[in-house]
C-alpha cells in the first residue's frame, strides 16, 4: 500500500474518523464565534447606556464604544445562523455520523469515501464564504436567521441586506450540499455495510438517531435550497416570487414587484425549519441513549419503542411547520390541525423521556462527564420541551410567539440540549478518537457551571416573555413597560459572560487532552457492547487490521446471566440457536 503524506491523510482524507475530526474542530470553531456574538448581544440587553473601552473599535458599527443597532441585528443574524446551521447540524451530524456510522455498523469506511471527503470541504467552503461577508461594504447579514421576506428580498431595505446577505444565501446553499451529499453516504452506509448479523434491530440507537437525522435532511433542505435560489432572484434578477405591493416609506413611491407572497416564503423556509429541529436534536437522542445505557450498566428500556419513536418524530416533523405562521394571518381551521398535529408529536418525545428516566432507574450509575451531560441533556429537554406545549397552542402563541418566552424555548430544547448531547459524545468517544482521556474532574467542573448557568440564564427569560417583553429589541432602556427587568437582564448578562467563560474549561481540556492526557490502556475503557470498542485503541484506516467481526447480539446486553456486560461480537453458548428475523 503506497504511503500516505500529509496531504493526503490529514487534509484531503478519505478516511470516515479524519473527516470526522475536521467536522469536529471546525464545528468548535465556529462556536467559539457564535457564542461570542452571543455574549456581545447581551452586553447590549443587560448594559444598554454603558460603554466599553474593548469595543472602542472606530465605524459606524461601534460608536463611543457601544454597539449600534445594525450591529446588534448584524450579531443576531450571525449567532443564530452559525449556532444552527454551523455547530448543531454540521458540527454535531458531520462529526458522529462519520466516526460512529461505519464503526458501529462495521464496515471499512463510508459507501463512497470521495464524496465524504468532499462534504466536508464543502462545508469548509461554505464556512469561507460566510466568513467574508463579515467583510464587504455594509458587513454581513442583519436580517435575521430566518432571512423573512420582503426584508430579505430588497437589497436596499436594510445596513445587513447588501452583498453580505446575498454571501449568506450562498454560503447557506453550499452548506445544504454538503449536508446532502453526506446524508446519502450516512443512510446508503447503514443500509448497504452492515457486517455479518447486525440486523436492522441490533444497531445502536446512536447509528438510529443519525440515520433519521440524515433522511430528515435529505427530505428537508433540498426545499431550503430552492427557496433560497428563488429570494436570490428577486435580490438580484427582478423576479416576484416573494415581493408584491411594496411602498418606499420615505416617498410613499410603489417598486415594480406584483405578484408574489413573503407568506410563501416562510411556508418554504419553516418546511426545513422544524425537521431541523430534530436534526439538530436527532443524533442527541441516540448518543444519549448510548451514554445512559453504558454508564449505568443496563440495558436501554424500550429498544424498539426507542426507534418507533424516533419514526414517529421523523414522520410528524413534516406536518407540522406552520405552528411558526399562527401569527402569520393562518386560517384559523388550518391553524387547528397544526395545533392537533403540533400537541400529537409530544406523544413520541414523552416516551423517550419516560424509556429515558427508566433506564437510569435502579442503575449502577458511573457519573462519568459523558453521563452528567447525558443526564443534563434529559433534564433540559424536559424543562425546555414541556413549554413547546403552549407554544404549540395557536391562542395562547399568538400572545407569547414574539416575546422572550420563545427565546427561551428553542434556546433549551434545541440549543443546550443539542449541545450537551455534544459534550456528552465528545467525552465518551475521545478515547477512541485520540486515544488519550480527557481530564474528568474539568469535565465535572465544565458540565455543573455550564447546566447551573443554562437555566439561570433562560428560565428567568420565561418569565420575561410571560410578561410580554418582546425578543429582537435592540433596547429596553427607554421603554417603562420593562424598566423592572433592568436588573434581570444585566443579571442574565452576567450569567452568559459566566457560561461563555466557562467553555474555556472545555476547550483547554480538549485540546491539551489530545497531545498530552492519559495514554488509553486498553481497547474498551467503559466496557461497552458496540463493535467501535472491538477495534484498536486508535483505529487503522480501515477500522479493524483483519476481518470485520460478525455480529450475534443486540447492543445493549448488559447485567445479564450473572455478567457486567456482553459484547455484540460473543457468539451465544448454543451454536444452534437461531438467529432473528432479517440477520444477513
Amino acid at each position: 500500500m503506497e504511503k500516505e503524506s500529509f496531504w493526503t491523510k490529514y487534509v484531503f482524507s478519505t478516511d470516515h474518523k479524519v473527516i470526522a475530526k475536521q467536522f469536529l474542530i471546525t464545528g468548535i470553531g465556529w462556536a467559539i464565534v457564535g457564542g461570542l456574538f452571543s455574549v456581545l448581544m447581551r452586553l447590549q440587553l443587560g448594559y444598554p447606556n454603558s460603554s466599553f473601552s474593548f469595543l472602542h473599535l472606530g465605524g459606524e458599527g461601534f460608536v463611543g464604544g457601544k454597539i449600534q443597532p445594525a450591529v446588534y441585528y448584524q450579531l443576531m443574524t450571525m449567532h443564530g445562523t452559525i449556532m444552527i446551521f454551523f455547530v448543531l447540524t454540521a458540527g454535531l451530524s458531520g462529526t458522529f455520523a462519520n466516526f460512529l456510522i461505519p464503526l458501529q455498523v462495521g464496515a471499512r469506511d463510508m459507501a463512497s469515501p470521495f464524496i465524504n471527503m468532499l462534504s466536508y470541504w464543502f462545508f469548509f467552503l461554505a464556512s469561507v464564504i460566510m466568513i467574508a461577508s463579515f467583510f464587504v461594504p455594509g458587513g454581513p447579514s442583519g436580517v435575521g436567521w430566518t432571512a423573512y421576506a420582503p426584508l430579505s428580498a430588497l437589497r436596499d431595505s436594510d445596513t445587513g441586506s447588501g452583498t453580505g446577505l446575498d454571501l449568506w444565501i450562498i454560503s447557506i446553499c453550499f452548506f445544504i450540499i454538503s449536508t446532502l451529499m453526506g446524508g446519502i453516504n450516512y443512510i446508503s452506509t447503514v443500509l448497504n455495510m452492515r457486517t455479518k448479523g447486525m440486523a436492522m434491530n441490533r444497531l445502536p440507537l446512536s447509528v438510529w438517531g443519525l440515520l433519521f437525522t440524515a433522511i430528515m435532511g435529505l427530505l428537508s433542505f433540498p426545499v431550503l435550497f430552492a427557496a433560497f435560489i428563488l429570494l436570490l432572484f428577486d435580490r438580484n434578477g427582478g423576479t416576484s416570487f416573494y415581493l408584491s405591493d411594496i411602498f418606499l416609506s420615505t416617498t410613499g413611491k410603489a417598486l415594480p414587484y406584483e405578484g408574489g407572497s413573503a407568506i410563501l416564503y416562510q411556508h418554504l423556509f419553516w418546511f426545513l425549519g422544524h425537521p431541523e429541529v430534530y436534526i439538530v436534536i436527532f443524533p442527541a437522542f441516540g448518543m444519549v441513549s448510548e451514554i445512559l445505557s453504558v454508564h449505568s450498566r443496563k440495558p436501554i428500556f424500550g429498544y424498539s419503542a426507542m426507534v418507533g419513536s424516533m419514526f414517529a418524530i421523523l414522520t410528524l416533523s413534516f406536518t407540522v411547520w406552520a405552528h411558526h405562521m399562527f401569527v402569520s394571518g393562518l386560517n384559523p381551521l388550518l391553524g387547528s390541525l397544526f395545533v392537533l398535529l403540533t400537541l400529537l408529536i409530544a406523544v413520541p418525545s414523552a416516551i423517550k423521556v419516560f424509556n429515558w428516566v427508566t433506564t437510569l432507574w435502579r442503575g449502577n450509575i458511573r457519573f462519568t462527564p459523558a453521563m452528567l451531560f447525558a443526564i443534563g441533556f434529559v433534564s433540559v429537554f424536559i424543562s425546555g420541551g414541556l413549554t413547546g406545549i403552549y407554544l404549540g397552542d395557536s391562542t395562547i402563541d399568538i400572545q407569547l410567539h414574539d416575546t422572550y418566552f420563545v427565546v427561551a424555548h428553542f434556546h433549551l430544547v434545541m440549543g443546550v440540549a443539542a449541545m450537551f448531547g455534544m459534550f456528552a459524545g465528545i467525552y465518551h468517544w475521545f478515547p477512541k478518537m485520540f486515544g488519550r482521556m480527557m481530564n474528568p474532574w474539568l469535565g465535572t467542573l465544565h458540565f455543573w457551571i455550564t447546566l447551573a448557568s443554562a437555566y439561570l440564564i433562560f428560565w428567568p427569560m420565561y418569565y420575561e416573555g410571560l410578561a410580554g417583553m418582546p425578543r429582537r429589541y435592540f433596547d429596553f432602556s427607554g421603554w417603562v413597560s420593562f424598566n423592572q427587568f433592568e436588573g434581570l437582564n444585566a443579571f442574565i448578562s452576567a450569567v452568559a459572560i459566566v457560561a461563555f467563560s466557562t467553555q474555556l474549561v472545555f476547550l483547554i481540556n480538549f485540546f491539551y487532552s489530545i497531545f498530552r492526557g492519559e495514554k488509553v490502556t486498553v481497547a474498551n475503557p467503559w466496557q461497552a457492547n458496540t463493535l467501535e470498542w472491538t477495534t484498536p485503541i486508535v483505529p487503522v484506516h480501515g477500522n479493524w487490521p483483519g476481518e470485520i467481526p460478525r455480529v450475534y447480539r443486540g447492543p445493549y446486553e448488559y447485567g445479564k446471566d450473572g455478567r457486567d456486560f456482553i459484547p455484540q461480537t460473543e457468539p451465544p453458548e448454543t451454536v444452534n440457536e437461531p438467529e432473528p428475523a432479517g440477520v444477513q
